[in-house]
């Protein structure tokens, strides 16, 4: 054979072999779209069985009742209201007041009795005394006071313990004064709401103060709104909202740096609207300079009587702070007319002298003290468990 006949061979051969790889190729192609599509009655089946699955599902809200029963629709489920706290009632706290008050102030009363139970009563022990009544705080005033009548009161009714005891117990509550005015002025006149103002300096407990009478109003079954007009601090508003929350009372605030009287005026607006008991407005406490207090404090106090007169101005005051407090007290009494002293952190004092001190300065009656940093841990002032807590 010829090398041309060769080459013919070659190239006829290569051509039936790529004729056949695309015939084959075509015939596989043409089998898979067979494959794919469906035919007509299989179209007209899968659209039947559609219908009768949507008839038989019940739509979203609806529970598929069992056969031959109507279908159920659901209600969707809100979530349940936060539970309010229970504010506890006079009873208890006044138990913890006793309680408190001897782990703080027993010292006072146990020192005082062993001083006046010595055989011989010279003029070292009555120094002695002196010097005790002097470091509670109990002022130069009234321990002179109570000296001079202890002295003439044992000299003739006697001096035993049980005599000492007694005669030291009267006399410490005649202190005290138990004819003072303590009850909260919580209710208005001719269907208005008691109108409280809360002074004092920023960090003597006052915010808190207002939160924890809101719990005393509420658990007397009282309604009450509060004003957070303490604008200059961010955290005052937050803090008394979060006090609100926990038992279900209302909190008028206004924005950061707002006008302090202008939410006082507010909270007593919506208190008359709403026909609430009381309303309790927390003031800013920034002591700069006297003037500065006197024109807000002042303002505030007129601006909101425009709605209602405000029957309570008490002014809360840390007991820790013995004779600056004492200063807190003049500024605050010259500036606004208080009606009433708040006392807190009394638990984590010693000198319970305050007590007689702040009253003789400012002529008004101490009428709630704070006993811890437990939310109902704020107590109507009782002149004879107060004694009765510092002699143990």
């Amino acid at each position: 054979m010829s090398a041309m006949g060769e080459w013919l061979f070659l190239v006829i051969g290569l051509a039936v072999v790529v004729l056949a790889v695309v015939v084959g190729l075509v015939a596989t192609v043409r089998r898979r779209g067979a494959a794919a599509l469906p035919t007509e009655d299989e179209v007209r089946g899968d659209i039947l069985e559609e219908r009768r699955t949507s008839e038989d599902e019940p739509p979203a809200g609806v529970v598929a009742p069992e056969s031959g029963a109507a279908p159920v629709t659901t209600e969707p489920v809100e979530a349940p209201a936060p539970a309010l706290d229970t504010p506890e009632g006079t009873a208890s706290r006044l138990v913890r007041l006793r309680q408190r008050l001897s782990r703080s102030q027993g010292g006072l009363g146990r020192g005082l009795l062993a001083l006046l139970s010595r055989d011989k009563l010279d003029e070292d022990t009555w120094e002695d005394i002196e010097d005790t009544l002097l470091t509670a705080d109990i002022g130069v005033a009234p321990t002179q006071q109570l000296v001079d009548n202890l002295r003439t009161r044992l000299r003739v009714e006697g001096s035993s313990a049980a005599d000492v005891r007694a005669v030291l117990r009267e006399e410490l509550v005649a202190l005290v004064d138990p004819t003072m005015d303590r009850t909260l002025k919580v209710s208005g006149a001719d269907g208005q709401p008691g109108v409280v103002l809360v002074v004092g300096v920023n960090g003597a407990g006052k915010t808190t103060t207002v939160g924890k009478i809101a719990r005393i109003l509420v658990a007397q079954d009282r309604s009450v709104v509060l004003g957070a007009a303490d604008t200059f601090r961010a955290a005052a508003v937050e803090q008394l909202a979060t006090w609100g929350e926990r038992v279900g009372v209302p909190v008028v605030r206004g924005p950061e740096g707002s006008d302090p009287a202008s939410v006082g005026f507010e909270a007593v607006k919506q208190g008359i609207a709403d026909g609430v008991d009381t309303v309790v407005v927390d003031t800013a406490g920034r002591l700069q300079n006297k003037a500065g207090l006197m024109d807000e404090l002042g303002k505030v106090k007129r601006v909101v009587e425009k709605q209602a007169p405000v029957t309570e101005v008490l002014l809360v005051l840390d007991a820790t702070t013995g004779q600056n407090g004492m200063i807190q007290a003049r500024v605050f009494s010259e500036v606004v007319d208080v009606t009433g002293i708040v006392l807190t952190k009394l638990d984590g004092s010693a000198k319970g002298g305050i007590v007689v001190a702040v009253q003789r300065e400012l002529g008004v009656p101490v009428k709630l003290v704070g006993l811890g940093e437990g939310p109902d841990d704020l107590a109507p002032f009782d002149a004879g468990a107060f004694v009765d807590a510092l002699l143990g």
